[in-house]
């Protein structure tokens, strides 16, 4: 059986995280192998939080597997922390990776036009220098706008971005996929969760920038946003990365997924910090 490194915080209430990552990793058929980054009771978007940061404990985590000749399939990275964190999974990246192994790298720091508390310009340097070692990343469009510019340019981007509509608000994130491609030379990347309103209907779409070539995948929006759909997300891909599956099938594959699970939770009437009712959908990921 094909096996994932997944390094993530685990967190107990709130779906997200590696208690989204681990049924949806299994489900595809992989083992999911996780090094937790933190422990925390719940996760960040609710009102407290306690968050027991598992930095110091990786070290020897890592050599235990070394002694067992752990040799993952893929490695998908999520929330960190801090850089000392990033560095740490650096490290993992050159001790346990081969010229084999997928990694996804979802570059966690920010979302509508904000960046999260644990931003610093530290920490997306060594997001650059994670994602540059990845096969496939799922920056949201803020993300994307933080690779490239740093806070205070990406949130000047942000509002200009958002003086577009139609065509030209999506060529202009096509021209951003680009220039990550260039940057950083990442052969895969997914820019998740776009808002866009095409006359009477609003719809999400990814972007997908792969082999010089640029492909829109869109779903109606359904409701608000919710804790741990980018977790969700970026599973399915790298859970059919380490098969040989083609990116664009795998983000219709998730698309599909979520658009279930997004509207049972909408229909349910579910808090937003309690993430999605993705549960009942995981069969969905093992049919051709």
């Amino acid at each position: 059986m094909k096996k994932i490194a997944v390094l993530n915080d685990l967190s107990g209430l709130g779906k997200c995280s590696l208690t989204a990552a681990i049924p949806v990793i299994s489900a595809m058929g992989v083992q999911a192998c996780p090094l937790p980054t933190a422990i925390l009771s719940n996760q960040t978007g609710y009102a407290s939080y306690y968050c027991d940061d598992y930095t110091q404990h990786m070290d020897a985590i890592m050599d235990e597997w070394e002694k067992r000749g752990f040799r993952p399939d893929g490695i998908y990275t999520g929330f960190l922390a801090g850089e000392k964190q990033a560095d740490k999974i650096l490290e993992f990246i050159h001790r346990f990776s081969s010229s084999d192994t997928k990694v996804l790298v979802d570059p966690v720091m920010g979302d509508q036009g904000r960046a999260y508390d644990i931003y610093s310009p530290q920490l997306c340097e060594k997001m650059r220098a994670l994602i540059s070692q990845a096969q496939v990343i799922t920056p949201n469009l803020t993300e994307a706008l933080l690779l490239l510019y740093g806070k205070e340019e990406m949130e000047k981007k942000w509002l200009s971005l958002q003086q577009l509509s139609g065509r030209a608000y999506l060529e202009e994130i096509e021209k951003q996929g680009g220039m990550l491609h260039e940057r950083y030379q990442v052969p895969g990347i997914v820019i998740t969760g776009v808002d866009d309103q095409q006359e009477e209907k609003q719809q999400i779409g990814n972007l997908i920038w792969e082999n010089g070539k640029e492909t829109w995948i869109f779903s109606e929006k359904t409701g608000g946003s919710y804790s741990g759909t980018g977790d969700l997300f970026a599973s399915v891909l790298c859970g059919g990365m380490v098969q040989e599956i083609c990116l664009k099938a795998l983000v219709h594959k998730a698309v599909r997924f979520l658009e279930k699970a997004i509207r049972d939770a909408v229909k349910e009437g579910t808090d937003r910090n309690d993430g999605v009712c993705f549960e009942k959908y995981l069969y969905t990921l093992w049919e051709d």
